[in-house]
């Protein structure tokens, strides 16, 4: 087993692990403690998290059991590691270490609520899932609480996936594209996937078969991007954004979810265009463009977690 430590002072701008990983971006993550999404307020713990990464190109080149906490402030701390492999290009990939938190907040609007969001939950940063666990994520996210979301990803791992034995502990890694495939729509239906499980299963032998894989979007332009990721069975606008955003590396993306919805009618209802497309043009814009879904993230958090959003 290795273990390290990252200093967070080492970093461009702060972190936060528990408001990152519970946040509602990922669902590939799991608590130790078996607390996760206990509270909506999820910030500054110390809680020991835990993942299964498959091979990623550039980054490592075999499948790894990832355990990571924060030690200390968002600034000042440290996170601590354990893995079978050297973990740090893995955090630094996953959790977006490399980038310039105070320049891409510096980047966009000063607005009074992303104001708000921003003090709230200072150190968030969005996250970069593998492409297909998270377009699975996002499938079986249609109108579910995160907690839900986040136990069907867990039970297909613990019922498909491969079984890791690490330091005295089993782990599952997310099922692959043909692990998935060979399941039926019953068999998914019994882990409460519901009117998902098709969905999940044709999708799964889309990228299975080479038919589509979510990577493809990667190198278009933004909108032809969310495009093709709507070829997948059960992907729409919303869903397609969320991959874009939480895993492909699309910063700009808006994800028009339920809370969103809300930001808009109470704070920009100007952006209000009457379709997705449109209206999630008009509310990128709002949020500066480039680094729109970082905006967006913030907001979604800090408007489900509680914020009154008041002037």
């Amino acid at each position: 087993m290795e273990r390290g430590a990252i200093p967070l002072d080492e970093l461009a701008g702060e972190f936060d692990l528990q408001a990152t990983v519970e946040s509602g971006q990922s669902y590939l993550w799991n608590r130790a403690d078996g607390g996760m999404y206990d509270e909506l307020v999820a910030y500054g713990g110390d809680h020991w998290y835990e993942t299964v990464v498959p091979r990623i190109d550039g980054v490592s080149d075999e499948q790894a059991v990832l355990r990571v906490r924060q030690v200390g402030d968002p600034a000042t701390g440290r996170l601590e590691w354990e893995s079978n492999v050297d973990a740090v290009p893995l955090l630094t990939h996953l959790l977006r270490l490399d980038d310039d938190l105070d320049a891409i907040l510096d980047a966009t609007p000063d607005d009074p609520l992303l104001r708000r969001a921003y003090d709230a939950y200072r150190g968030m940063r969005l996250v970069r899932d593998p492409p297909f666990a998270c377009l699975v994520s996002f499938i079986c996210s249609a109108q579910m609480r995160v907690s839900r979301i986040h136990g069907m990803q867990m039970a297909m791992a613990r019922e498909y996936g491969d079984r890791i034995e690490f330091d005295g502990e089993t782990y599952y890694a997310f099922p692959t594209p043909a692990q998935l495939a060979e399941r039926t729509e019953d068999e998914l239906r019994e882990l409460s996937l519901g009117y998902r499980a098709p969905y999940v299963q044709r999708s799964a032998e889309m990228v299975a078969s080479g038919e589509a894989h979510p990577d493809e979007a990667l190198g278009l332009d933004y909108e032809d991007a969310r495009e093709s990721l709507t070829r997948f069975v059960g992907v729409g606008d919303k869903v397609a954004d969320c991959v874009l955003l939480f895993s492909l590396g699309f910063l700009e993306a808006v994800p028009l979810d339920t809370w969103i919805q809300t930001a808009i009618s109470d704070h920009y209802p100007d952006c209000e265009r009457g379709n997705y497309r449109e209206t999630s043009r008009a509310i990128r814009e709002r949020f500066g463009g480039e680094y729109a879904g970082y905006a967006q993230t913030y907001v979604f958090y800090y408007l489900r977690a509680g914020g009154d959003g008041g002037d």
